[in-house]
């Protein structure tokens, strides 16, 4: 295998991760992970050995993203939002209706919030190379990330402020539990 085969096979599951927070659903997700991967393999004569291949790879993929997915949006709505797919996770209960109702809200956010927020967190990528995904400074990355946590932040306090049960999922810092055991006293 070449190196680029090698890199591109690293990267994979967070470019799928990437793709499903942009296209939120997971059908989408595997087209447009598939096509960035037909379009790495076509232009891997333009990498440049050396170079950050996960953020050229991310690049791609947001590009292809945009071009394509968000203009056949712009054509289609969707009839039931109520359909979208859940992540697996683990069997217990608990955590299961953690991460659809965090999911759910995270869904909420505009899809800049969500797309950044996924590179950064999700992916574990530098803000640095984030900025060369977004090709935009990395001071512009980080207020833009901070823009998002507190959108997220909001949206989760919004979310748990008439529901003390979905408060304890979201609130379990050791400040939020002193706070909880004051509230039930």
């Amino acid at each position: 295998m070449t190196s680029i085969e090698n890199d591109l096979i690293a990267c994979l599951p967070d470019l799928r991760a990437y793709a499903r927070s942009l296209t939120r659903n997971r059908h989408d997700a595997d087209d447009l992970v598939q096509d960035t991967v037909v379009r790495i393999m076509n232009s891997a004569d333009r990498f440049q050995p050396g170079t950050n291949f996960k953020a050229w790879a991310f690049t791609i993929l947001r590009n292809r993203f945009l071009n394509e997915f968000v203009a056949k949006r712009k054509q289609t709505k969707e009839l039931d939002e109520a359909g979208l797919e859940q992540i697996p996770t683990s069997a217990r209960q608990e955590e299961g209706l953690e991460v659809a109702d965090f999911q759910r809200v995270f869904h909420m956010l505009p899809e800049d919030h969500r797309s950044i927020l996924s590179l950064v967190a999700g992916s574990g990528m530098a803000y640095e190379d984030v900025a060369k995904v977004l090709d935009c400074a990395v001071g512009t990355v980080k207020s833009r990330v901070h823009r998002a946590r507190l959108a997220l932040y909001h949206l989760l306090e919004q979310e748990t402020a008439t529901d003390p049960v979905r408060r304890d999922r979201f609130h379990r810092s050791p400040a939020a539990e002193d706070r909880r055991k004051l509230e039930t006293d």
